[in-house]
């Protein structure tokens, strides 16, 4: 059994927009216990074609982790391919019959005991810190970050000032979308997720997330850094949403009583 304990929070904010697009949901599986599900959607696609994206990737991920068999267990990265494939079926579906053409990000992780499997498309970020210091961020999969990848820097530079949201792979688009998965399993106390949309993580950088995660509390953390988010906005911020989950080491039981 991991030496740890398992403390996690979400948080969202409407930002300076009309409406709330973004979705988050933290969640665990009735047949496994030990299993946790995290999982942030930023929607795009007209007023209310975003917000329909988003919940068809929470309802469709609390329907496929809910199902989890116990010989799922060797499977997880599988499973999360498989909430990405189908909430992108539905999304489209959706978006056909309203004439809509909604899609969304997709970021999630599940952690089962010192394993942890995650996978996403979009630009709403993961980001995985050990010991005060970032072990692992999901790239995003946007048009600037495709440039630099072809080595067309300067390109790229242009493009992300001026087609920062400018997406190649999300959830719901006309083509099948880019997931990419990664997973780690040795799992240790002190181990940190954090699972956020363009709208938060667009005002820190790496070294700023990993001093306030690993200084606060989950929920004390996640108020930081929607203050800190709201106020660098400047009137002017999108929707933010964001989960955490940390891996704490178990208390130490109490020494039984003398007879």
């Amino acid at each position: 059994m991991p030496r740890f304990k398992v403390t996690a929070c979400t948080a969202e904010h409407i930002g300076d927009r009309a409406e709330q697009q973004d979705r988050v949901a933290i969640l665990t599986s009735p047949r496994h216990p030990n299993s946790l599900l995290a999982v942030v959607s930023d929607g795009m696609g007209g007023r209310t074609g975003g917000r329909m994206a988003a919940d068809q990737v929470i309802a469709t991920a609390t329907h496929v982790f809910r199902d989890l068999r116990e010989d799922d267990s060797g499977g997880l990265l599988g499973l999360l391919v498989t909430m990405a494939d189908e909430a992108h079926t539905v999304i489209r579906l959706s978006g056909m019959s309203s004439e809509k053409e909604p899609h969304a990000t997709f970021v999630a992780v599940i952690v089962r005991g010192d394993y942890a499997a995650w996978a996403h498309a979009g630009d709403s970020r993961l980001y995985f810190f050990r010991g005060g210091r970032l072990l692992h961020r999901t790239p995003d999969h946007t048009y600037a970050e495709q440039l630099r990848e072809e080595g067309r820097h300067e390109e790229a530079d242009v493009a992300a000032g001026r087609y920062k949201n400018i997406l190649v792979s999300a959830l719901g688009i006309n083509k099948k979308p880019k997931v990419e998965i990664g997973e780690d399993n040795s799992l240790r106390a002190g181990d940190i997720f954090l699972l956020s949309s363009d709208g938060l993580w667009a005002y820190f950088d790496d070294d700023e997330l990993v001093e306030i995660l690993h200084q606060m509390p989950p929920r004390e953390a996640s108020e930081r850094l929607v203050s800190l988010a709201r106020e660098r906005a400047e009137g002017r911020g999108d929707n933010l949403s964001l989960a955490i989950i940390k891996l704490e080491p178990q208390p130490k039981a109490a020494p039984g009583r003398r007879a």
